[in-house]
């Protein structure tokens, strides 16, 4: 009996392993001594939002990005605390620039022990909750069922179609925070990250991950394509249609300007710079892979500029060959929103360009079913 004792004791307190707490969750100290790639359940206060290796915001917060946690609610020293990044579907609830209220709280999160920022952190969080077992943050709504959405977000277009459904969902997303045409740059580089490598992102037509600061005019550089023409509405760069991010995208230049001003239809020549893209005198077929997210940032951007306020009324057309501010082809991006829907590259960079930069969400990302009850 002594001998298993003795055997029980050592178990306990020789392991070496961080000691778990009373609820069995590690403090903040624990989990940072803990070894990278270990799941852990930690708890801690929430003290403010890291925005880089040595700053973490603690008021006024810029982002939704991520949350340093602390075993003291006052802490204010960064090596006493552990970042967690934030999903996009935990951006809207707990991120601190949507919900600065929750600075102080205290509160469990599941995840993997893996640096962030060159720090010790927690990424590929899997739950949040208030330390009393609540979920969600703050008093900003539950979302509508796919972790990311307000739940009230949409609620006015509720029952309508057609003409109507169009015009509320424009009222919904309109007057948004318009960004400089220097400042997409680095939007970009957040939106479109390569979710295999934070240094890079990905190109639409392409697919290739280049470094985020390979952009330029250089032929082999990265810049920003405007999915919708911007020679069709003639809206050129300025703020508004121009540096609306919902449409701007990372493209190879050399590609960027064989697309032109195309519109988008089937057929055409093989396109050696871009694979599975095809393209004609007056239409552009990307690969399969984007043809759906290039259908909704057109859709998008038709219910979003609607002429009122002095902005531009872009319209899309059902066939080839458009000027002024129409662009094509309704029916074949119609057909690419069904062969292509909606995947979590898409959602993410929806739910970033709501929460950090634009403060409105593609309409036909949340809801493909808009789609066909407007057009």
């Amino acid at each position: 009996m002594k001998k298993l004792f003795l055997i029980l004791f050592s178990l306990v307190f020789f392991t070496g392993g961080p000691a778990l707490n009373a609820a069995g969750n590690l403090s903040v100290q624990e989990a940072m001594q803990t070894s990278n790639g270990t799941d852990v359940t930690v708890e801690g206060y929430i003290v403010g939002v890291p925005v880089s290796q040595s700053t973490v915001e603690q008021s006024d917060f810029s982002s939704n990005y991520a949350l340093a946690l602390a075993d003291d609610a006052g802490e204010t020293d960064m090596n006493d605390m552990i970042l967690v990044k934030l999903d996009s579907e935990y951006r809207y609830e707990w991120g601190l620039q949507n919900n600065p209220g929750l600075m102080g709280e205290k509160i469990v999160v599941d995840g993997t022990r893996d640096a962030y920022f060159g720090h010790e952190g927690v990424e590929y969080v899997s739950s949040i909750t208030n330390s009393s077992g609540d979920c969600g943050g703050g008093d900003t709504g539950s979302g509508d069922g796919d972790g990311s959405t307000p739940g009230d977000y949409y609620s006015s277009a509720d029952g309508l179609t057609g003409d109507a459904l169009k015009q509320e969902l424009h009222n919904v997303i309109d007057d948004h925070t318009e960004l400089s045409y220097s400042d997409v740059w680095d939007a970009l580089r957040h939106t479109d990250e390569d979710p295999n490598n934070a240094g890079n992102v990905l190109l639409l037509y392409t697919g290739n991950s280049m470094s985020k600061y390979d952009n330029g005019g250089y032929v082999d550089d990265w810049n920003r394509e405007h999915v919708w023409a911007k020679s069709h509405g003639d809206f050129g760069t300025s703020m508004g249609a121009g540096t609306d991010i919902h449409h701007l995208r990372p493209t190879d230049v050399s590609v960027n300007s064989a697309r032109s001003n195309l519109d988008f239809d089937n057929g055409g020549s093989a396109y050696a710079d871009a694979p599975d893209t095809y393209s004609d005198s007056d239409s552009w077929e990307p690969r399969d892979e984007v043809k759906g997210d290039v259908a909704r940032m057109i859709f998008y951007m038709a219910v979003r500029y609607e002429g009122d306020q002095g902005e531009l009324d872009l319209e899309i057309a059902d066939y080839t060959g458009t000027s002024g501010p129409y662009l094509g082809k309704l029916s074949t991006l119609k057909e690419w929103h069904e062969s292509d829907p909606v995947d979590s590259f898409e959602r993410n960079r929806n739910e970033i360009i709501f929460s950090d930069y634009q403060g409105n969400r593609n309409p036909f990302i949340d809801h493909p079913e808009y789609v066909e009850q407007i057009w």
